[in-house]
């Protein structure tokens, strides 16, 4: 479960991203983070993953404490979370199965686990042919899937996709944001950021509007304009 209470974030300069959000998102549920630019979904994204920390507030991820955690503990946090990024980061001169390995290897997989498991994730984001493919070789759409494979491949209790239909076509947006609910219902929290209205709109889950850094909706339906469309 995510909770975030009371929290605040300023950065150095002074400004306020982040402005006393208060919200739970419990296990296994499917939730689009929406808002214009500048709303604070970055900042958001950078406290879940504890590249930041809070100004003032609590945040409790999957059982840790974002405030308060010792350093030997961060890694295991951040391995109950797996997350998608809009420009998918990818090794270039490593293979999709190298890729999927060394984010394994990084948090101290066994090799005969490493051997199991990639197998059964790249079944699942339907690129079990591509294992031996370099990325330069893939489609945008391949590519955004070997992502969310390196996402899934630690098993976290919980996906945070940051934009992750920005670098794709409608229909590749459509088939990817299949795959995540198709994800969710396997018993995986997933965390949408997003500011693709028409795409949240076609899911009726919840969504969680932000606006100058503070929640201004949170419920179930679709994202309209700048406001909520109740389902």
């Amino acid at each position: 479960m995510i909770r975030l209470k009371d929290v605040e974030m300023e950065y150095a300069n002074r400004t306020k991203a982040i402005k006393g959000i208060s919200m739970e998102i419990q296990d296994g549920e499917f939730v689009f983070l929406v808002g214009p630019s500048g709303s604070g979904k970055s900042t958001i994204i950078k406290l879940l993953t504890g590249e930041a920390v809070p100004s003032a507030g609590r945040i409790m991820i999957n059982g840790f404490s974002a405030n308060n955690i010792a350093d030997r503990q961060i890694p295991l946090m951040r391995r109950t979370l797996g997350v998608i990024f809009q420009d998918f980061r990818l090794i270039e001169k490593k293979t999709v199965y190298d890729n999927l390995a060394f984010a394994m290897r990084a948090v101290g997989t066994p090799v005969k686990e490493i051997k199991e498991r990639i197998p059964y994730v790249l079944e699942l984001v339907g690129l079990e042919k591509k294992a031996d493919c370099y990325p330069s070789e893939l489609s945008g759409g391949e590519q955004q899937r070997v992502a969310i494979a390196r996402a899934l491949v630690n098993d976290p209790n919980t996906i945070i996709a940051d934009e992750p239909t920005g670098n794709l076509d409608p229909e590749r947006s459509m088939e990817l944001m299949d795959l995540l609910v198709q994800i969710n219902r396997l018993g995986t929290t997933v965390v949408v950021v997003t500011h693709e209205k028409e795409l949240v709109n076609c899911f009726g889950k919840r969504v969680i509007t932000l606006d100058s850094g503070r929640i201004i909706n949170d419920s179930i339906g679709g994202y309209v304009g700048g406001h909520i469309h109740e389902a």
